[in-house]
């Protein structure tokens, strides 16, 4: 009977030692599973700052416009032995005038050209010198009994197209740095529960865009903790300013608001 009472007593110190032992290690584990958790907290990154807000616009095809034929230079050929013609311009070389920019030399030189350019209207023919139409004179041409009588140039006045309009010009921005104490309404942000928890504390930048009535239209958080990016965004944009003027023209305004995020405020 004694051996069994002394029996029993040993098994009752074991099981103690045992649950003594599972709880430690419950315990250990407990612990290293929370300092994890803090820890990927700690190493996360929002990468915030190669957020990209570029716009691409994409332009129409221009059309190409095909090059403008060099207009055809008149020319009558006549025998070099002919006498000279009344009323005919003739030329030695057939050379435009400077009224013709469309038509490109194809020799270019630094020394002067001697030789006249064609004439614009009448006719002419290139003989090998330089001679300007003369009166015309003598008996009358068979055909109705009248006179060929050269027209003189005449000089057009091209108009100038009317000047394109400017474009319209987009709205001013002003920036003015930190705005925090020139708001009219500056609600403060929600504390998160998991700063909490873990006593975080800190501060926080948020650039936001206020319109032309003093309404935040655009907030994002340049500096500060992960944790509490979503709370101070969403008190920035609820908050208001008075309308902001360049002159008498209203205009936006761009700055930074600062939140502190502080245990027991």
């Amino acid at each position: 009977m004694f051996n069994n009472l002394i029996e029993s007593s040993s098994h009752a110190r074991e099981y103690k030692r045992r649950g003594s032992f599972l709880l430690f290690t419950t315990g250990v584990y407990a612990v290293l599973l929370l300092l994890a958790g803090v820890a990927s907290i700690y190493a996360y990154d929002a990468h915030l700052e190669e957020q990209s807000l570029e716009v691409v616009t994409l332009l129409p095809p221009q059309e190409i416009v095909p090059e403008q034929s060099q207009p055809a230079v008149r020319e009558r050929a006549t025998p070099q032995n002919s006498r000279d013609t009344p009323g005919v311009t003739e030329r030695a070389t057939a050379m435009l005038s400077v009224n013709h920019p469309e038509s490109v030399p194809n020799v270019i030189s630094t020394a002067p050209n001697t030789n006249k350019p064609l004439p614009e209207n009448g006719l002419y023919r290139i003989t090998g010198r330089d001679r300007d139409a003369g009166p015309i004179s003598g008996p009358p041409s068979p055909i109705g009994g009248s006179r060929q009588v050269a027209t003189p140039a005449q000089l057009v006045n091209i108009e100038q197209p009317p000047p394109v309009p400017d474009p319209p010009k987009p709205p001013k921005v002003i920036s003015k740095g930190p705005i925090t104490g020139q708001a009219i309404f500056l609600p403060k942000p929600a504390y998160p529960p998991m700063a909490k928890q873990i006593h975080l504390q800190g501060q926080v930048n948020v650039q936001v865009l206020v319109d032309e009535q003093g309404r935040v239209v655009s907030a994002k958080v340049v500096s500060g903790h992960p944790l509490f990016l979503a709370e101070a965004q969403r008190a920035a944009l609820q908050a208001r300013f008075s309308p902001t003027k360049l002159g008498d023209q209203p205009v936006k305004v761009s700055g930074i608001i600062t939140y502190n995020f502080v245990l027991g405020n």
